[in-house]
């Protein structure tokens, strides 16, 4: 009896400069998390969205993930000023994350942002970002001790508390969550076609929805990647990922 084939979710890259050469990678913890709690295949995107047939793309994929990264949105796609001297910025992939967003959601393909594809999904619809989220008074510490190991950078630090009836909450089962914590910029004005889901103790977005999409289309601003396997709601949450791929997946093969 032939086994049923997985779904596949494109994984957005980054552009990063190893020595020489550029490269478009995305972190291992991602990629393990689509195989082991999405029940995914994963394949990556790289950032090249002038050389991207989006239509195309998607035609071919049955989710999207848009994953955490070490650049910053470039505050020029939200606001009139650049960004703060010697922050790190990946334009391609803004452009390419501009480019994937929307017409996912028009095209009904699931798709799933964290920590920056959680920001990127804001400033997408309309959004605004703090780009230093630490100098708003109102504002819990948001970053990482980064003189800590890692296990100890990704612990779960602060709770959020889950919008009754969200669905997030009916995902996780629960309506408050402790959280890590690794981000600079956070979510200012949130984009008039999302819906929160989780707000931290400190007022700030932790997730939202994408409002009326037809397929799941929410992101988060923690990492529920981190050691998915050993955290049962965060596994909930990617695992609600890959039953919305196989969906889109079934549905495609239907189509086709």
């Amino acid at each position: 009896m032939e086994k049923d084939n997985l779904p596949v979710v494109g994984i957005l890259c980054d552009l990063e400069q190893v020595g020489p050469h550029p490269f478009h990678m995305t972190g291992n913890k991602y990629i393990q998390a689509i195989i082991d709690a999405a029940g995914c295949i994963p394949i990556l995107i790289p950032a090249m969205a002038e050389q991207t047939r989006f239509e195309d793309l998607l035609t071919s994929i049955d989710g999207i993930l848009l994953p955490g990264g070490y650049s910053m949105v470039d505050p020029l796609n939200y606001q009139e000023t650049e960004a703060i001297e010697g922050t790190k910025l990946d334009i391609a992939r803004d452009k390419t994350s501009f480019g994937l967003i929307k017409q996912a959601i028009t095209n009904g393909v699931p798709i799933f942002g964290i920590c920056r594809g959680f920001q990127e999904m804001n400033v997408a619809f309309g959004g605004t970002l703090h780009q230093q989220l630490h100098e708003q008074k109102i504002f819990q510490e948001h970053r990482e001790n980064k003189s800590l190991s890692l296990d100890e950078q990704y612990a779960d630090c602060h709770q959020v508390k889950l919008m009754p009836d969200g669905q997030l909450s009916k995902i996780m089962e629960t309506e408050t969550v402790k959280v890590n914590s690794l981000h600079t910029q956070g979510v200012d004005k949130l984009a008039d076609n999302l819906t929160i889901e989780a707000m931290s103790e400190d007022g700030l977005c932790e997730a939202f929805s994408v409002t009326n999409a037809k397929v799941f289309s929410m992101a988060v601003q923690w990492h529920p990647e981190w050691k998915v396997a050993k955290n049962n709601k965060n596994r909930k949450l990617f695992a609600a990922f890959g039953t919305a791929c196989k969906a889109r997946q079934t549905a495609r093969n239907n189509n086709g």
